[in-house]
This record gives C-alpha cells, sequence and structure tokens, in this order.
C-alpha cells in the first residue's frame, strides 16, 4: 500500500502577498484560486511536483466559526504560531540569498545542523516559518 502527499496548508492573512511571494520569489506555480462564502483558497505547488498542492487559506477556513475563534487564529497568525513548512533545495545558500533578497524576514541563516541538513529559515508574509534544506553531501 502506497501513501503519498497530496495536499498541505498554510493558513494567510492577505492571498496576494501569499501569492506574490510563493510565486514570485518561491517559484512556484499557482493551480487554483477559488472564493466560497466570502472566503479564499489558493492552490500553489512546485513545478517539480505536479501531485503535491500547498493550499493558502484563511486562517479558520470555516464559514460558521465564532467571532472570537476567528480573533484567536488571526493573533495566532501574526505571532507566527500556526504552521510551519520545510522544502528541500538541491542549493539552500543559494535559495537563501534570492529569498533574502526579495525582503523576506530572516529567522536563520545557512547553518549545517547536527542531524544531516544544511539549512535556513523565513517566514512568509503572513508570519509561517518555513525552513529550506538540503542534505549535506557525505
Amino acid at each position: 500500500m502506497d501513501i503519498n502527499l497530496s495536499q498541505c496548508f498554510i493558513a494567510v492573512d492577505d492571498h496576494d502577498r501569499a501569492i506574490a511571494f510563493y510565486r514570485d520569489v518561491l517559484g512556484m506555480e499557482v493551480r487554483n484560486d477559488v472564493g466560497f462564502e466570502g472566503m479564499r483558497w489558493v492552490t500553489v505547488g512546485s513545478p517539480a511536483q505536479p501531485d503535491v498542492d500547498i493550499v493558502l487559506e484563511p486562517p479558520l477556513a470555516d464559514p460558521n466559526a465564532p467571532a472570537a475563534d476567528r480573533k484567536a487564529m488571526a493573533e495566532l497568525l501574526a505571532k507566527g504560531m500556526l504552521r510551519g513548512v520545510i522544502f528541500t533545495t538541491d542549493d539552500v545558500d543559494a535559495t537563501f540569498e534570492r529569498i533574502r533578497a526579495a525582503g523576506a524576514e530572516v529567522l536563520q541563516e545557512p547553518v549545517d545542523q547536527p542531524y544531516g541538513v544544511r539549512d535556513c529559515a523565513f517566514r512568509d508574509p503572513a508570519g509561517n516559518m518555513l525552513r529550506f534544506n538540503q542534505p549535506r553531501k557525505g
């Protein structure tokens, strides 16, 4: 039995800013842009992984959620405490320079980790932590 990742979800507070970051800075393609009951979901993904989608969704994707819950989720997102995603790259240093040059908030410059990767970290425009790692060569 094979089990594969199909979608993951990242909460965003401004879809247009998120699209600009994920498409223009990270090189993702926009695959879908859907509105429903006053909310919006945008699906992006790497051209190298056509079967894996990243869904950019509102912090609380439930049109029936109470206002207090929406406010709590928005506050957690603003603090960068909701989600984190790890991407792999074949050149973490070049990836770091490209993302930094685009103005993303740097959380960690590239460093060799004891668990076998060289990685760096940024925040996306909504405050989510994004890590980029490259396996170290033997």
